[in-house]
């Protein structure tokens, strides 16, 4: 049982900064030159930006996400241009930095003024006075416009008189100014690890690793993180990487090798890419890939950070030969085998949390900043016990009891102690049971299918399926089960999605299955004829031939997406990966879905589409380098 003498100590945390450096710039000036040069100088570092990408920018308010944002950075950076005033949306963003400079623990604000003389801003002369004017024109009946404008003329001033960046004053280019702020940057945000806002537990193992990393001796060395899935590898990880960025050339984070197994030349060129800061390095082969690090790569000192490897090939691909590395090069590499690690090779295994630090924790995502009522204890204390120490368990189990009642938290504790002898993967199930149906169908989808999609892309598959999937992403993201990485891409932990699937695979045999996202499943449900209506999604890439025959798909009339996308861009033009009966070509499929939303498939064997094939909710089709002639032999009716 936990002890209840840390359970008060330890129930409130300081927040940190979300990120390191927001990025304000009028995008139509600086967006493809200074400012983009910047971004990407920055984020060579390791240093984490919130660069707002929407090439519109326009309107009088920006959205809750940017103000956030824009609270959750350690350091802001203005961009000021010579069309930066004519743009509201700057402005205002503005105004929200040098609010937040004035808090307590304010952030750091540095403008830099590119092409544009400091005193045009401090003044609101030269092009700052024409945009001005516009402004007042616009605003000039309404008393609560105008006042708006005048907060803008107060921050620009406040920004101006700031202490920053003149490019035209002592900077022989871009380039080398670009270098003194990232520096500045660096310098700054490797005082305070900036990574995440709430990591409880870690500073002992982060110096555990540190001292294996040994960032004073000049040889080149890889250090495993080993440990059970859960139990914070990639946050150690990911909060080395980010603390140590600095103090190498270049570096670079590999998430999720494991998921991506199939796409390890695309690994190797992303690798190569970010090391040399080089973005169209497309090598053919392994051993292309390989030799080009060894060229390359072997006079710079690169800090590497290789997430959950699951194989050994992996590495061989990416960093089998340390000498591959300049001198003072660390390559850090996580996974759950320890199989994998060689006998010689240094190795931190990452512990489960002190109970303190588990309560901590917990507290954070179940009661968020406030402090604990004093009757939820002995059950927080029961929860604790039974998650023995586990981050996510903790973080998922705290998320779904937010702003629940008592009665609510004694329920789940009897489900939990009910599974306490299983696996953690069934125990988070009940984070899935409490969620709403059509939450659990997209939890489902993003778990089988969409993992490291971009957010966008997912949304409208999801759009197209689900009344709500805007509220039902937040709902899971709020619940933990989901995050939105810096990426702007979909992601889960590897046991969440373990557990999605599982959900899934509960039926007998892959044709009830609800979702088919492996070849294997697949080519077993359509060599045998045993789909049935149970099967809603399919979604899968294939990396070698595949027979099909015309009726795998007659009985899968529930069948809303069906996405078959050919995994080698190198052999699309080729031929179709596809082979079937000896008349595979003819005619076409006997049955689709009329069911669909989201339709896929790329070399589509067949000429024709099925003549009975009547999709009224098809939102989306995708049949490049199919075998195609038309879609029907006749004229379709309207669809709805």
């Amino acid at each position: 049982m936990v002890s209840s003498s840390s359970f008060a100590s330890d129930s409130q945390y300081c927040p940190r900064w979300k990120y390191d450096v927001f990025l304000n710039f009028r995008g139509a000036d600086t967006r493809r030159t200074f400012t983009g040069h910047l971004y990407e100088g920055l984020k060579s570092r390791g240093i984490f930006t919130f660069l707002d990408d929407k090439s519109l920018e326009d309107g009088d308010s920006i959205s809750e996400e940017l103000l956030k944002a824009i609270e959750e950075s350690q350091v802001a950076l203005i961009v000021f241009s010579r069309n930066y005033a004519t743009s509201r949306w700057c402005l205002n963003e503005l105004v929200k930095i040098m609010e937040c400079k004035e808090e307590e623990n304010g952030k750091t604000v540095i403008p830099i003024f590119y092409d544009v003389d400091p005193s045009h801003v401090r003044y609101q002369s030269e092009s700052f006075a024409e945009a001005f004017a516009n402004h007042e024109s616009r605003y000039k009946d309404d008393v609560e416009g105008m006042q708006k404008v005048q907060g803008w003329r107060t921050a620009l001033t406040a920004a101006a008189n700031l202490k920053g960046y003149d490019i035209r004053d002592g900077f022989e280019s871009d380039a080398d100014c670009i270098d003194c702020i990232v520096d500045q940057i660096s310098s700054k945000c490797n005082t305070s690890v900036s990574y995440l806002q709430e990591v409880v537990g870690i500073d002992t193992q982060l110096k555990k690793v540190e001292s294996l990393l040994n960032m004073e001796i000049n040889d080149v060395r890889i250090v495993w993180i080993w440990g059970m899935g859960g139990v914070g590898k990639t946050t150690i990880a990911k909060t080395i990487f980010y603390k140590l960025s600095s103090k190498f050339e270049v570096v670079c984070f590999l998430e999720n090798i494991k998921e991506n197994k199939h796409k390890m030349d695309s690994l190797q060129n992303i690798l190569l890419s970010k090391l040399l800061g080089e973005k169209d390095n497309s090598v053919k082969d392994k051993e292309a890939g390989r030799s080009m690090l060894a060229k390359r790569l072997r006079l710079k000192k690169v800090l590497v950070v290789l997430d959950d490897i699951d194989h050994i090939d992996q590495l061989d691909y990416l960093a089998m030969d340390l000498s591959w590395f300049g001198k003072g090069s660390r390559i850090i590499a996580t996974t759950r085998d320890q199989c994998l690690i060689g006998e010689n090779d240094v190795v931190f295994e990452v512990e489960t949390l002190l109970d303190c630090d588990a309560i901590k924790l917990f507290n954070q995502y179940a009661f968020k900043e406030k402090v604990p009522n004093e009757c939820f204890k002995n059950l927080t204390l029961e929860i604790v016990s039974l998650a023995k120490g586990l981050p996510l368990a903790l973080k998922v189990w705290g998320s779904s009891l937010h702003r629940m009642d008592i009665t609510e938290w004694e329920s789940a504790l009897v489900r939990i102690k009910k599974n306490s002898d299983v696996e953690i993967t069934e125990n988070l199930k009940i984070s899935y049971d409490g969620l709403e149906p059509e939450e659990q169908e997209i939890f489902l989808d993003i778990a089988c299918f969409f993992r490291g999609i971009e957010k966008e892309k997912v949304m409208q598959v999801l759009e197209s399926c689900y009344s709500g999937p805007k509220i039902g992403l937040r709902v899971l993201v709020n619940k933990s089960l989901v995050i939105i990485s810096e990426n702007n891409e979909i992601e889960m932990h590897d046991l969440i999605q373990d557990m999605g699937k599982c959900i899934v695979k509960m039926q007998k045999h892959p044709g009830e299955y609800s979702r088919l996202w492996n070849v294997k499943d697949f080519k077993e449900v359509i060599d045998n004829n045993m789909g049935t209506m149970a099967v809603e999604a399919i979604w899968f890439t294939y990396f070698e031939e595949l027979s099909f025959n015309k009726e795998a798909m007659k009985n899968m009339r529930m069948l809303r997406i069906l996405c078959i996308h050919s995994g080698d861009e190198y052999s699309r033009m080729k031929a179709s990966s596809f082979s079937s009966d000896s008349n595979c070509h003819d005619g076409s499929i006997e049955y689709l879905s009329n069911n669909l939303r989201w339709f896929v498939w790329h070399d589509y064997p067949w000429q024709l589409l099925p003549e009975n094939f009547n999709p009224k909710r098809l939102v989306h089709l995708d049949l490049r380098w199919s075998s195609l002639h038309y879609l029907w032999n006749e004229t379709k009716g309207s669809w709805e």
